[in-house]
């Protein structure tokens, strides 16, 4: 007999996880499991790296509220300012919490240790968790799906939620489609540290190369994005560590200070991806399984966070779990905010991209007009505290 569910999530990296610890929270009422393919071994657990990810107040507030983060874990770190330049042109912008009575304007997490929080955390509720396991099939009836895990176990569901990623398998036995485009460049991911310490502020630069971002964490450390075509990425990933560091003081300069030592280098190819639509029958997509956006401005982990608030928001609604008004009333609410994200982000990995003199004013008149004119920051701002709602932005 097969077991039965409310909800079944595929994927329990940081945005399965999330959204079953946040479903269990605000609807306790509902049966859920998650299927997750990746057994953890002590204090690895292969569906967490060694990245950082930043966390935006709006989805510090929510994580809170549902009692499976805090902001003073030995993990976590804030940003209180954030610094925008244009490398070689005068344009840049200044964006401080204090601007907007806030004591920061989100948070930088390291996603090993927070995806094991969230892995342990789901040990001790009700959550049935199916580990190691993926899914052999997924069929459909009019009142449920049916799953069939690879190690025999069948279950059935009124709403399955695919979160496994932007690779996901699940969703091509759903049938959905994934239109992805590879950007020209990678990313260059590493732990940095700073003389003097990081002060909790960030930063972005443009460079003629690619953009590069430094967010603050834990122990006075910078988290490096550093974006670049994939053959200079060759170059980079083999020199010795000083040289790495020269590298990237010389093309960072010295606004956040001098840099002195450099962690473990990883690189990863980058993409622009988006699923022909977020649900179908009994079935939602959340995070990278749904889109999968630049890192340029930090609001991947983010834009998924705001799919699992929206779930749990109609978890308690007069919608019937999983039915046709429950799935498409969540790809209708969700799909703004997507939209917006998705298009602003794209829209600067280009125009920062472009090495055209015009574009080069253009951009370095606009950051230096928003420095001046704090109104002008106020949209920026909201969007890097995730301020939005799911039908239109605040």
């Amino acid at each position: 007999m097969a077991e039965q569910f409310d909800v079944v999530i595929i994927g329990g990296g940081l945005a399965g996880a999330s959204c079953a610890l946040s479903l269990a929270s605000y609807a306790p009422d509902l049966t859920i499991a998650v299927i997750e393919a990746n057994q953890p071994s002590g204090d690895y657990h292969p569906s967490f790296d060694d990245r950082s990810i930043a966390l935006a107040q709006q989805s510090v507030q929510f994580l809170q509220t549902a009692n499976i983060f805090d902001p003073q874990a030995s993990f976590a770190a804030a940003i209180k300012q954030v610094s925008v330049s244009d490398r070689g042109h005068f344009g840049k912008t200044h964006i401080d919490c204090n601007e907007f009575a806030q004591n920061a304007l989100g948070y930088v997490v390291e996603v090993n240790p927070f995806g094991r929080s969230l892995h342990s955390q789901l040990m001790n509720t009700p959550v049935k968790v199916f580990c190691p396991d993926t899914v052999a099939s997924l069929n459909y009836q009019v009142d449920s799906a049916q799953l069939i895990l690879e190690s025999g176990a069948e279950l059935n569901a009124k709403l399955v939620i695919i979160a496994d990623g932007a690779q996901s398998p699940t969703r091509q036995l759903a049938n959905i489609n994934f239109n992805t485009k590879a950007y020209s460049q990678g990313a260059i991911i590493a732990n940095i540290e700073v003389a003097g310490g990081h002060h909790n502020h960030a930063f972005e630069r443009f460079t003629e190369h690619g953009p590069m971002a430094l967010l603050p964490m834990s122990n006075n450390r910078y988290s490096l994005v550093w974006c670049m075509e994939p053959e200079q990425i060759k170059q980079h990933m083999v020199l010795d560590d000083d040289a790495f560091i020269s590298a990237l003081q010389n093309d960072f300069g010295y606004r956040a200070g001098q840099f002195t030592k450099v962690g473990v280098r990883a690189s990863y190819p980058l993409v622009y991806g988006r699923a022909d639509s977020l649900f179908s029958h009994r079935t939602v997509l959340i995070g990278n399984a749904g889109h999968a956006i630049h890192p340029i401005a930090g609001q991947g982990f983010n834009l998924g966070l705001r799919d699992v608030q929206l779930l749990c928001e109609l978890a308690s609604s007069e919608h019937a779990m999983g039915s046709y008004a429950f799935v498409s009333e969540y790809a209708k609410q969700r799909s703004h905010d997507i939209n917006t994200v998705m298009t602003l982000t794209d829209g600067l990995v280009r125009l920062f991209s472009n090495k055209s003199r015009i574009l080069a004013f253009g951009r370095s008149c606009g950051l230096f007009t928003m420095d001046l004119c704090s109104s002008l920051k106020t949209p920026l701002a909201k969007q890097l505290m995730g301020q939005v709602t799911q039908g239109k932005r605040l």
